[in-house]
């Protein structure tokens, strides 16, 4: 199994998916209250949803 590495700012909030080797920085939901829905198939992750409410 080859690995790699990638640097991230662990100062910067933000949720990241790893599919087939990949880093990908997923959208953060825009002002007010939000969340994030991946969904999984098969044991990986397919896609994501992001959402938020203003109050």
């Amino acid at each position: 199994m080859t690995t790699s590495k990638v640097e991230i700012n662990l100062r910067e909030d933000a949720v990241y998916k790893v599919s087939e080797g990949k880093l990908e920085k997923l959208d953060t939901p825009g002002n007010g209250y939000g969340k994030q829905v991946i969904t999984w198939q098969g044991g990986k992750p397919t896609h994501y949803e992001v959402s938020y409410t203003v109050k």
